[in-house]
């Protein structure tokens, strides 16, 4: 590979890092910093078709460690929102906000290192939305039918 080629590859993936980085919602500690770059030169390197030697997958998962954006105790501080982990933002409802970033409640909940029954909906909302199921009657038709059903004594 020529000083030229190579320069510019060691530029391209400068400025790939940068950009990368100064997305807000992505969360990176300082010291992973100069890992991700040389996974980066390697990337730009492999693809301009120099040869590099490809870093071991087995080790780039096990140096992937995700920090969360607020502790646990804080995602959970109030009644009326989920703060999620990934960007510190307030949500009534995880799902939705966990599915754009491709994670499952399960997945979530393992990359964090959360309990199995770490909530995904607000407590406020959960409220909410089983008041107005009890308020059009979701539920009591199984049990009036369960009632109709028993055999009369006599």
């Amino acid at each position: 590979m020529s000083d030229e080629t190579s320069l510019n590859a060691i530029k391209l993936a400068t400025e790939l890092t940068i950009a990368w980085l100064s997305n807000q919602n992505n969360r990176i500690v300082a010291d992973d910093v100069p890992a991700f770059l040389r996974s980066m030169h390697a990337t730009v390197t492999e693809l301009a078709g120099g040869s590099t030697t490809t870093p071991d997958p087995v080790e780039d998962a096990e140096a992937i460690t995700f920090t969360p954006a607020v502790t646990v105790r804080k995602s959970l501080g109030s009644k009326d929102h989920i703060i999620s982990m990934i960007d510190g933002k307030p949500y009534r409802t995880l799902r939705r906000h966990l599915s754009t970033h491709g994670l499952t409640p399960e997945e979530y909940r393992e990359r964090y290192n959360l309990k199995a029954d770490y909530p995904m909906v607000a407590e406020s909302y959960s409220a909410q939305r089983r008041e107005m199921a009890m308020k059009i009657g979701l539920g009591k038709q199984g049990r009036a039918a369960k009632a109709s059903r028993k055999p009369k004594a006599g």
